[in-house]
């Protein structure tokens, strides 16, 4: 199930303070992780041009005012066909059924598709504010986003709709200080400071899958997985990571290591950029890749990604 117990604050915050959680839910790519590390103001969540990046359940915490926002910026919603689709597509349910706020994402330049009237099923019967967020509108006629508007409202009873560009910021204040007044009172759950609630091990592992998509997204689509196996500061305050890339044939480890080892060089040169920028501190990336057949059906990746693993 969902978790929603972090621990509190030193102090307990003062009067007027307001924080809760808002699940961003919609089909995949429509747009929760850009929206989510626009509303934060930093990267917290990895973003591609792929459908069903998100994976693990990452929380992005904004600050607007007295209001602390825990963006729960889950896996897509979609018809799942494998055990690993089941699994996120479970874990968007639990955090929409135990989020203060539900805002669904929906990608206006897709319309009404498939995916969006899916997840509008998935989300009927929540008995928490639903609030609707056309994303990508910066090419749209404000004819056609009416219409779609008009149709959507008439799907399911949304307390508010916004029209907004994640990719570029256009709505997006507007949102933030909705949201802000929408959440429950109460205090803060995390320091002011804090942007994310992911552990470290798995935020990194995260920044190397990015990483490896955005190279190889054509040749390795969905086979593919990163562990973080070490980490350990050296006396220099420098981090030395060891991490592992899990693809499920012999083929798909030449694909990532590439001629003479090139491939993953530029994946790991570009992964250790970011992710010494996350721990402020040098780093130290060693990236290994392993084959390990149906590494998808083993409940520890599961584990390690913060889902549950289905059974059949």
């Amino acid at each position: 199930m969902a978790e929603r117990t972090p621990a509190l604050k030193d102090d307990a915050g003062s009067d007027g303070e307001r924080c809760g959680f808002v699940a961003l839910v919609g089909a995949p790519n429509a747009g929760k992780s850009t929206l989510a590390n626009r509303m934060v103001g930093a990267k917290v969540s990895i973003v591609t041009h792929k459908a069903q990046t998100t994976r693990a359940r990452v929380r992005a915490i904004a600050i607007e005012g007295k209001a602390q926002i825990i963006l729960v910026d889950t896996p897509g919603i979609f018809t799942p066909k494998r055990r690993l689709d089941r699994a996120m597509v479970e874990t968007a349910h639990e955090e929409a059924r135990a989020a203060d706020i539900v805002v669904l994402l929906v990608d206006a330049r897709k319309g009404f598709d498939a995916n969006a009237d899916c997840t509008l099923k998935a989300l009927s019967g929540l008995p928490v504010p639903l609030v609707l967020c056309l994303n990508k509108i910066d090419r749209m006629r404000k004819d056609a986003l009416l219409s779609l508007t008009e149709e959507l409202t008439r799907q399911a009873p949304f307390s508010e709709v916004f029209m907004i560009s994640a990719l570029n910021g256009s709505g997006v204040d507007d949102l933030r200080n909705y949201l802000a007044k929408a959440v429950p009172e109460g205090p803060w759950l995390y320091p002011e400071d804090q942007i994310a609630d992911m552990p470290m091990r798995l935020a990194a592992a995260e920044i190397t899958r990015e990483k490896l998509i955005l190279r190889l997204h054509d040749e390795l689509p969905y086979a593919s997985t990163v562990e973080t196996t070490a980490w350990r500061r050296l006396n220099d305050g420098s981090i030395r990571i060891e991490q592992t890339i899990y693809v499920e044939r012999p083929s798909q480890k030449k694909i990532v290591l590439g001629k003479s080892g090139e491939m993953v060089k530029k994946i790991s040169m570009e992964a250790r950029r970011d992710i010494s920028e996350m721990a402020e501190a040098a780093v130290h990336l060693f990236l290994f890749v392993k084959v390990r057949e149906r590494w998808s059906e083993d409940p520890e990746r599961y584990r390690e990604m913060g889902l549950d693993y289905p059974k059949e």
